[in-house]
């Protein structure tokens, strides 16, 4: 058995196999599939020969992770491919809203809300490389750089309707910032949802959002290639269901959520340890399609073809609709989607003059009811003639998504929801979220802050608390 063991092999487990191995440990990392990846597999699930991207597909935060910026993934593959526009956001009767590359060309384009919003976006931005290792870590952690810090603002606490309201004046700077803010899964009106709209203006300008060329597996296939060649080993096809399997390791990380890790442990946890993790609350799911077309979606703004992202939702108002109905059990008739048409800036993905678009759209957790026909008309309403462009079509349900991947309980591809005490402690209130009872045992999942995305800091700060856990225990 190695020295170190990681379960896993989604960004966190990689980048946690990757961070043991850099420090000298021999690592081994198991994972229950037959390839890497877990959220950044690709796959053909429409028409033979067009590759789709089964979860993730376009990464802001992979491409500014200052875990990920630090690894030579170019040597292993991986290019990223920036759209002109990084997001649209389509709105009835009006021309969509962008956001470019450019903090000034996206403010110019919001007219009498363009000072506001460089007022909102600019200090982040003129911050980032200060802020971003504040912003992807614990928050209970003191911050490196707290000027930095104060700088994203009290008003990042604030529900996003509150600020979106009370910053802007017109629809176009409202939906912009609701659609960024609705990558939180909550209510629009809940405090702290503002921070998401922040952060996602601010990393669009200071990274882009783009996709990986040849699909979101080359982004694993890079972070494997690389551990292989810090000489990790990879074991695929190979689940672990129990922590008695990997007992002769010194240091075991689990990219697996609470629920899997009371599992692996059966009842070797504290009672009062597995009553905490068994309070976890998972989040909202997603219902998603990947589409087969015979050519571009049309949209009624062409300029949304410059965007590999497009966030279709319309108005305000109607993102705070669909986010509320979702959280409470509902499922909205005109649900904000996440719509990403990959092929149009990446053809190495598809044979000939077929595109591939994706979608999905935020659903009750476990959510059994087919949302097909109202992800098709909400994309028809802002693209007139989508629904004749379909040449094939594959759709995944949150029962599915679990399927998929385990940690995705009850479709909820976030690893938990980020509500209330959730959003600064996670998965359970303690000042080391990643150590368990358990000597030598973390978790390294988007359970562990800082949550979800595809930039591998969970598993990265969860091994260097690992590594320092071990030398501490070394000079006893």
């Amino acid at each position: 058995m190695s020295e170190a063991v990681v379960v896993g092999s989604g960004p966190n487990g990689l980048a946690a196999a990757i961070t043991l191995a850099r420090a000298g440990r021999e690592v081994t990392l198991y994972e229950a599939a037959d390839t890497v990846g877990g959220g950044t597999r690709s796959a053909e699930v429409t028409v033979p020969g067009a590759l789709s991207d089964v979860c993730s597909a376009v990464h802001p935060f992979g491409a500014a992770s200052p875990f990920f910026n630090r690894l030579p993934l170019a040597r292993h593959g991986l290019e990223w491919i920036h759209p002109e526009v990084p997001l649209a956001h389509p709105l009835p009767d009006r021309p969509a809203a962008l956001l470019e590359r450019s903090l000034d060309a996206t403010a110019d384009g919001l007219g009498p809300d363009g000072g506001r919003y460089r007022a909102l976006v600019s200090p982040v931005v003129q911050r980032w490389d200060a802020l971003v290792g504040d912003l992807l870590a614990p928050l209970v952690r003191a911050p490196r750089a707290p000027l930095a810090l104060a700088t994203f603002g009290v008003r990042s606490l604030w529900p996003a309707t509150t600020l979106a309201r009370t910053v802007f004046r017109d629809e176009p700077g409202r939906a912009l910032f609701a659609g960024l803010a609705c990558h939180a899964v909550l209510p629009l009106e809940q405090p702290l949802t503002a921070a998401f709209g922040v952060m996602f203006a601010a990393v669009g300008h200071v990274a882009g959002w783009p996709v990986a060329k040849g699909g979101s597996q080359a982004i694993a296939d890079a972070l494997a290639g690389h551990l292989e060649e810090l000489g990790g080993k990879i074991e695929t096809g190979q689940p672990i269901t129990s922590l008695a399997e990997v007992a002769d390791s010194e240091l075991v990380l689990l990219d697996v959520t609470p629920r899997q890790f009371l599992l692996l442990a059966v009842e070797r946890l504290p009672p009062r340890f597995r009553r905490s993790l068994a309070r976890f609350r998972y989040g909202t799911a997603v219902y998603k399609v990947d589409y087969a077309l015979d050519g571009p979606i049309p949209w009624a703004d062409e300029r949304c073809t410059r965007a590999a992202t497009v966030h279709v939702g319309g108005t305000m108002a109607e993102l705070s609709v669909s986010e509320a109905e979702a959280f409470a059990g509902r499922h909205a008739e005109r649900p904000f989607l996440i719509v990403a048409q990959q092929s149009l800036f990446d053809p190495s993905r598809v044979p000939g003059a077929v595109q591939v678009a994706w979608a999905y759209a935020h659903v009750p957790h476990g959510s059994t009811v087919d949302m097909s026909g109202r992800i098709d008309a909400q994309i028809e309403r802002f693209a007139p003639g989508f629904r004749d462009r379909i040449l094939a079509r594959h759709d995944t349900a949150p029962a599915d998504l679990e399927r998929y991947n385990a940690n995705y309980i009850g479709g909820d591809i976030s690893g938990g929801s980020a509500d209330g005490l959730q959003y600064i402690f996670r998965p359970r209130p303690t000042l080391m979220p990643y150590a368990t009872p358990l000597e030598g045992v973390y978790l390294c999942s988007s359970s562990t802050p800082p949550g979800g995305g595809v930039h591998g800091m969970c598993g990265y700060r969860a091994a260097r608390a690992a590594l320092h856990g071990s030398r501490r225990r070394r000079r006893r």
